[in-house]
């Protein structure tokens, strides 16, 4: 008999070499049914597999990430097939689920892809899950598994396999088709009920522009036709929130490609939006004690490899500059945090005054590869919300804590209410990606686990996602169409300040290394500007869009009214634009409808007769007649709603 430790917690006996299907088959055979794939002692497998050790099952339905993953990553094997039985001599190389689908990379030779041929593979696609085909898995020898691609003159299955060692390389069978693969597979085609293909793009193969470029097939999957039919809608009013859209169409930014790919350029109205996003977090952290500091754009070399930047990022990103001192060089700053160690170093500190509170807008810049940038989603140059907190030990839990407070007062303020937390932890089997001693990161990893506990926050834990010098707390935001994006940061730092030299006096009267806190409530300022604009389809909260108001008049006869108001709203600290253009009061109308304008003052006769105004709010609602005192209450009583709730307060 085998002890089987199940996801709730419990233990169940059963006969060694029972399949994980059966298992499931014990709980409950409805539940069973639905079982899709799952983990066994943290390795994904089959719902067939046979277990013949004691250990942890966890199993997984469609509702379970990694029952998504099993399932797209067993769609794009489908894929792979139907695109070696329509594309004769295309070879294929990596096709891994994504966050939303999947891809495989294809080598197509003279031939090419494109949207007409869509329809033909996704038939074939259709066509070939219909016929309920099982996944299976069998070990391979390094030597058989390379006869069977170079028989193929599949170049780039030949030189994955030639990186593997003979006992580890296993392939999937499912028909007639058979692929180099891991595992991690649904039982059968037949689950698999509906396909998209979403798009074609150019990707080198294993990243590197110096190689081929392959053409990636992007596609999606689903067990019912109503859940895709449910997704293309949702694609569909993603097109029309794309911040790029959105940006252009309110003036907020723009590039330039004499500037540079990724490097965007604010236009008056994005400027003033990330000032008032500055000053919004700035006050926050005033009160919370943190000071405001100013770093350079640029730093030496040695800065970077004391901080163990260079190392990990150096050949990968912008290259050292060169001045004309021989052998000085410097770079483009990958992070604030080193210099921010350099500002701690300059003053000597006592356990009394800790804890230190840094904190800077700071810009930063790494490189990307042409292909994935994207908007504000992905550029080289970008804004981070920085800052960093050292402490003493005994001070980290309360610290961590409050810079957790400090993310949900952000989040909520901005309408971002849909979130779950993710403890992002090492992965102990690639110890060369990080820095640091085992004992150090078990340290800094209960100090997280212990923070998210006491906040009583639901979260999930993922091995492999920690930043290369600590663990961190990443928030998961859902937006509008219930995407995912990681939105604000917080990282526990055992190892900079030891790389550092950073100490303090304690009261035993010796030096002692403090703990840093690296946090960003935004994570980066271009990012979360485009998240927010597609989460609010441009509709910005009320109390941060630099336009709050349009005053429209029907003639220039009442100029001299229209500044009267706009003086006033002015000395109530409400943004108003005026809009004195000779055109039609339906064409002034369209166009603050466009702007996404919350409110539109029309001023005409009556309004200047009985001194008040026509008020009309964004998408259509005409609020009448008022005075413009009573409009001034309606726009602070909206912002008054949402900082006086006692969730949002600080």
């Amino acid at each position: 008999m085998i002890n089987i430790t199940l996801k709730d917690g419990s233990k169940k006996s059963f006969p060694r070499g029972i399949s994980v299907f059966d298992v499931a088959k014990s709980i409950s055979e409805g539940f069973a049914r639905n079982v899709i794939s799952a983990k066994f002692n943290d390795i994904i497998i089959e719902t067939s597999t046979s277990l013949d050790a004691d250990g942890s099952l966890e199993l997984y339905t469609w509702e379970d990430e990694n029952g998504k993953k099993a399932f797209w990553h067993s769609s794009s094997h489908i894929l792979a097939q139907a695109i070696q039985e329509l594309f004769e001599g295309s070879k294929l190389t990596i096709g891994p689920a994504i966050d939303k689908g999947f891809y495989y990379d294809v080598d197509f030779g003279d031939k090419s892809i494109s949207e007409k041929d869509f329809k033909n593979i996704e038939s074939k696609m259709l066509e070939i899950a219909r016929g309920k085909h099982d996944f299976i898995m069998r070990s391979v020898s390094k030597s058989d598994a390379l006869k069977f691609y170079l028989s193929k003159k599949n170049e780039y299955k030949v030189e994955l396999i030639k990186n593997l060692n003979d006992n580890e390389i296993t392939f999937c069978d499912h028909s007639n088709f058979t692929d180099l693969c891991r595992g991690g597979h649904i039982p059968n085609t037949g689950i698999v009920k509906a396909f998209k293909l979403l798009s074609v793009a150019g990707a080198y193969w294993r990243g590197d522009e110096k190689n081929k470029q392959l053409t990636r097939v992007y596609a999606i999957s689903f067990p019912k036709q109503k859940l895709l039919n449910q997704y293309l809608e949702n694609l569909e009013e993603a097109k029309k929130r794309d911040h790029r859209k959105i940006g252009k169409q309110l003036g907020l930014f723009t590039f330039s490609q004499k500037v540079g790919l990724g490097l965007p350029l604010w236009l008056p109205k994005g400027a003033e939006l990330r000032s008032r996003l500055e000053n919004f977090l700035k006050d926050a952290q005033k009160k919370a004690g943190y000071e405001m500091v100013i770093t350079p754009h640029i730093g030496q070399k040695e800065l970077y490899m004391t901080s163990g930047h260079y190392e990990k990022y150096g050949e990968d990103s912008f290259q050292p500059i060169g001045t004309p001192k021989e052998n000085e060089e410097f770079l483009l700053k990958p992070m604030n945090c080193p210099h921010h160690c350099e500002i701690y170093n300059s003053f000597k500190f006592s356990y009394k005054d800790l804890p230190v509170r840094y904190a800077e807008f700071g810009t930063v810049y790494r490189y990307e590869q042409s292909g994935e940038l994207h908007g504000l989603t992905r550029v080289r140059g970008f804004t981070q919300d920085d800052a960093h907190i050292f402490c003493t030990e005994d001070q980290l839990n309360e610290e961590f804590k409050n810079v957790i407070d400090l993310v949900l007062y952000v989040f909520r303020s901005l309408g971002f209410n849909n979130f779950t937390a993710q403890v992002s932890l090492r992965d102990s089997d690639k110890s060369e990606k990080y820095i640091g001693s085992d004992e150090v990161w078990k340290k800094s990893e209960n100090a997280i686990l212990k923070a998210v506990e006491d906040k009583k926050l639901k979260y999930k834990i993922e091995k492999g996602e920690a930043a290369f010098y600590g663990p961190k707390l990443d928030f998961m935001v859902k937006d509008a169409l219930d995407r995912e994006w990681q939105l604000g940061t917080i990282q526990v730092d055992y190892n900079l300040p030891e790389r550092f030299e950073l100490n303090y006096k304690g009261s035993d009267n010796q030096l002692h290394r403090p703990v840093m806190i690296h946090r960003a409530p935004f994570g980066s300022l271009e990012r979360f500007i485009a998240i927010l604009l597609e989460n609010t389809a441009g509709n910005l909260p009320i109390w941060l869009i630099p336009e709050q108001v349009a005053i429209l008049s029907i003639s220039d006869k009442y100029e001299k009214y229209t500044k009267k108001v706009l003086n006033l709203l002015e000395i109530n600290e409400i943004r108003a634009l005026l809009d004195n253009r000779s055109e039609t009061m339906g064409r002034k109308i369209r166009d603050a409808e466009i702007n996404k304008t919350p409110y539109m003052i029309i001023i005409g006769e009556n309004e200047e007769k009985e001194n008040c105004i026509s008020l009309r709010k964004h998408g259509g609602e005409d609020l009448g007649k008022m005075s413009i005192d009573d409009f001034v209450k309606i726009i602070n009583n909206s912002i008054k709603k949402i900082f006086n709730n006692k969730n949002y307060i600080l």
